[in-house]
């Protein structure tokens, strides 16, 4: 059934309490009142400031002077025909003990007319007894039909406001417009959409970046997830030939949201590796290659002191990041949050954000593709490695001769160097046992060994610094070693 269906089936029911959550209490409004061309019934609102007003007739009642909370009730109590009341913010004045018994007695039907009560607000929190009485309804969100409308309007009103300029539009863009407003409230959307066509009149391509940003701005309010601006393309990234291979079979499919039969679309990759060779550049680059924003949720912020305020924040955050799909969602260090058995004391917080995050990761059908990165494998839980929590386990390794090739050239072109003036083979033999990282921090010495000198970089400077340099593979040449030979025959090599 429609959602308007939904509410006439509760009217014709005589519901006596339906409480409706809502930041749009216009759309409510605006629904109850079309419910009268399926059943028919007085209907009011009630405000603070203006008391009750019908507003089934063609036109509304002047305002009332609003009456107290008590005046209202007894009216509603007394009111010689069934009626549908719709009472904005009303919730707060229930605190009382004769408020409370005088909206349980209309719920109850003593002496009165079987009226049914509409509490609307933001959030409507009741007492434990009225809440056995209530009927929660939850609004939809607004259609694509409903948001094309709306921007239709929002484009008018710019005309209008600009002595008849339209604005120019991309049929293309604005059905993508479209698409990415969905799962927001009306509200919210109408907000973002008239931001966009009156900056310039002009809605393109160009608005499509910024319609991301104010969408992550605007469902972003608990703070624990970090929009990344800047997401890498592929070709800046050294290496990692299997898995950009990998990524770009699945773009189609994951761009457009709908899979072929049969098969299932990409839920996401867990990236390991040794550290400083380039997961969270990869992870960056995922995003770049679908095309798709990057937001990175960071584990230390959801945890909270609070017994269930963790996994609450947890849920928030998950349910921010699909409202923003298509997206890419970014884990890093993923095993600083879910480590096997969590921190010691922490009272099953951590298995508890495991478990719901295992269930988010096998039952979402929202379009977000999951990319975890992770160092220390051994402190990963067990269920999150089995089959089928990701698509794909990819193994990051120290770069190989041809990959420490690349990240030469691609950090000295970075810093406007031509790599064609230096021994990019001789630098990359140099480099064994380098990550990309440590070859990055070798460049940049030698930048300053050359500055402080007064000459050019040279290969000479590069190759004593890298002389200089211990890289990891050989400080904590044990624990990569065991790193990678745990990998060797479990995971898929990145490159």
């Amino acid at each position: 059934m429609s959602e308007l269906q939904d509410l006439a089936a509760l009217i014709r029911a005589d519901t006596p309490l339906i409480v409706v959550e809502t930041p749009d209490e216009p759309r409510v409004v605006e629904l109850f009142r079309q419910t009268l061309t399926h059943v028919w019934r007085a209907m009011y609102r009630w405000t603070i400031t203006e008391g009750l007003r019908r507003i089934d007739l063609d036109r509304e009642d002047p305002a009332e002077d609003a009456a107290d909370i008590g005046t209202t009730l007894r009216a509603i109590r007394g009111a010689d025909q069934r009626g549908v009341y719709l009472l904005l913010d009303f919730h707060p004045y229930l605190e009382y003990a004769g408020s409370q018994r005088q909206l349980r007695d209309l719920l109850q039907r003593r002496d009165c007319l079987p009226h049914v009560i509409v509490l609307v607000g933001h959030k409507v929190e009741l007492p434990a007894e009225l809440e056995a009485l209530a009927v929660r309804h939850v609004p939809r969100l607004p259609d694509v039909r409903l948001l094309s409308k709306m921007v239709q309007e929002e484009a008018a009103a710019y005309t209008a406001e600009h002595d008849g300029r339209r604005v120019e539009k991309d049929d293309a863009t604005v059905r993508q417009i479209v698409r990415n407003l969905q799962g927001l409230s009306l509200t919210d959307a109408r907000r973002i959409a008239r931001q966009l066509i009156f900056a310039d009149g002009v809605l393109g391509p160009g608005d499509l970046p910024q319609l991301t940003r104010l969408k992550f701005e605007l469902l972003n309010r608990s703070g624990h997830l970090h929009y990344e601006y800047d997401t890498a393309r592929f070709a800046d990234v050294a290496g990692a030939r299997r898995l950009k291979r990998w990524i770009e079979q699945r773009r189609k499919v994951f761009v457009e949201g709908e899979a072929p039969p049969g098969l299932d679309p990409p839920k996401g990759v867990l990236l390991l590796g040794v550290q400083g060779c380039g997961k969270s550049l990869l992870a960056k680059a995922v995003a770049g290659g679908f095309g798709v924003p990057l937001v990175r949720l960071d584990f230390g912020t959801l945890y909270a002191k609070y017994h269930g305020e963790t996994e609450s924040n947890l849920r928030a955050a998950l349910a921010s990041t699909e409202q923003l799909a298509p997206c890419v969602l970014w884990i890093d260090e993923i095993e600083k949050g879910l480590a096997a058995g969590g921190p010691d004391g922490d009272g099953g917080v951590s298995r508890r954000v495991l478990g719901y995050l295992l269930t988010w990761m096998a039952e979402r059908t929202s379009n977000v593709f999951l990319v975890a990165t992770a160092n220390q494998v051994q402190e990963l839980p067990a269920e999150l490695l089995r089959k089928g929590r990701f698509d794909e386990i990819f193994f990051v390794d120290l770069p190989d001769p041809q990959t420490r090739r690349e990240v030469f050239a691609l950090h000295l072109a970075s810093r406007d160097l031509d790599p064609a003036g230096f021994d990019l083979e001789a630098l990359a033999q140099a480099a064994d046992g380098f990550s990309g990282a440590e070859i990055e921090q070798a460049i940049v010495a030698g930048l300053y060994a050359a500055h402080a000198a007064g000459t050019p970089l040279n290969d000479f400077m590069l190759r004593g610094e890298l002389k200089q340099t211990r890289p990891l593979s050989v400080v904590m040449r044990e624990q990569v070693q065991a790193l990678r030979a745990w990998a060797a025959e479990r995971t898929v090599p990145a490159d």
